[in-house]
């Protein structure tokens, strides 16, 4: 049996995480500008720096980071019905390749919304590849015919 864990990110994991962020960019066909221990000290600084907003759920082999969730809380506006609300974004979650297929993605991402129910969040969303929308849909996730998106362009 396998040593699995999954739980929040720890502050000294959080470099693991960086790297997991590029090699998904890597993997992906992204070309990396810079250096990766660039990338990985500044990644290290944001994390700290967003750990309200954002945050890491890390999946654990052995006590090696092979997986990562991002949620991203953000306030709405309130209502006289809800003077506090808020919802969720999924975002950048990636099991290096040798650890897929044998449902390790699902429980990360179930852990995650585990989490926005925790929270009380009104509702998460994510922004999927095409390859893990059957993951995404296995866990609940619905199109939505009233979310709308627009890219912004730069002035």
């Amino acid at each position: 049996m396998e040593n699995i864990e999954i739980r929040p990110a720890r502050s000294g994991e959080l470099a693991a995480v960086a790297a997991l962020r590029w090699d998904w960019l890597v993997e992906n066909g992204g070309e990396a500008v810079g250096e990766r221990e660039e990338f990985v000290e500044h990644f290290v600084g944001w994390a700290g720096e967003n750990a309200g907003s954002h945050r890491c759920t890390v999946l654990v082999r052995d006590d090696v980071v092979i997986g990562m969730a991002w949620l991203v809380v953000v306030r709405r506006v309130p209502t006289p019905q809800a003077p506090r609300r808020a919802s969720g974004d999924v975002q950048c979650v990636y099991v290096a390749p040798e650890a897929r297929d044998g449902g390790l993605g699902a429980q990360l991402i179930q852990a995650v919304l585990d989490q926005a129910g925790e929270l009380g969040l009104e509702r998460v969303t994510v922004h999927s590849t095409s390859r893990a929308i059957p993951a995404y849909a296995r866990c609940g996730f619905q199109e939505s015919p009233r979310l709308l998106q627009t890219r912004v362009t730069s002035a």
